[in-house]
């Protein structure tokens, strides 16, 4: 019988960030123990200031610890060496950024590539989950377009195909609607309600009060340090928040 894959995607214990300046040092983040269950719709939130981009930096494997242990997905991935660290990166971790972060001189469909190339991802199977990928978020008919050709949504949507192209254990989201109008906005959040409804795991670094209304557990950093640890009381249902309650047995822990 094969073992059941680890429940926590993210462990934290005692993870810290010191940056020194000179004779200062700065603690962006203090000894944080935390866990994030796989499936789990988390948003990180906190003033200016209170650690929120260290810890997307560290949970994302773009910047080190200077203390603790972070396990990702099963793996202490505290102590990896760069190599290792970018296979990782690659591989079990997906981003979507506020500024989307694409190629413009590239089309969508190869902006969604980009990580499948770094995976060395067969060319066949690139090409057909490319392709499932942009029908995913609505954009086949986009697929030869650049980036500059495109909306900010439509952007966001190639962003967030792309941070799929890997079958990711985590998408990490960083303001993801911050540079979206109100409307354009709401559709991402749903493109994300369904993404959760999928069983993805995601976490979002956010201002936004606006997810508290749509996340299972709000986390709040304050001066480096985690101040609550919130569950909301939201369930969806078909990839749509609905009150506490109302979705149908039958469907927990369903399709």
């Amino acid at each position: 019988m094969p073992e059941a894959p680890p429940p926590d995607v993210i462990r934290l214990d005692g993870l810290a960030k010191t940056y020194v300046t000179g004779d200062t040092a700065v603690h962006a983040l203090r000894e944080t123990d935390l866990s994030i269950q796989r499936g789990e719709f988390t948003a990180i939130m906190g003033p200016s200031g209170s650690g929120k981009s260290t810890m997307l930096n560290l949970l994302g494997l773009l910047d080190r610890p200077t203390a603790g242990h972070y396990y990702l997905d099963g793996s202490d991935v505290s102590r990896m060496d760069d190599n290792d660290l970018s296979d990782i990166r690659c591989r079990k971790v997906g981003f979507v950024f506020q500024s989307f972060n694409l190629f413009p001189h590239f089309t969508v469909f190869d902006n969604v590539c980009v990580p499948m190339r770094y995976a060395e991802m067969d060319a066949d199977e690139m090409r057909e989950r490319a392709d499932r990928l942009l029908e995913m978020v609505g954009l086949t008919n986009r697929a030869d377009h650049r980036p500059t050709q495109l909306s900010g949504g439509q952007c966001q949507r190639v962003a967030i195909a792309r941070s799929l192209a890997n079958d990711p254990a985590l998408i990490l989201a960083d303001e993801p609607t911050g540079n979206l109008d109100e409307k354009t906005g709401q559709e991402i959040l749903q493109l994300f309600r369904d993404l959760h409804a999928m069983g993805r795991t995601l976490l979002m670094v956010t201002h936004n009060p606006e997810y508290e209304k749509v996340v299972e557990r709000v986390v709040r950093l304050h001066d480096g340090s985690v101040a609550s640890d919130v569950r909301t009381g939201v369930e969806t249902w078909r990839g749509r928040a609905v009150p506490p309650g109302t979705v149908p047995a039958a469907a927990v822990g369903g399709a």
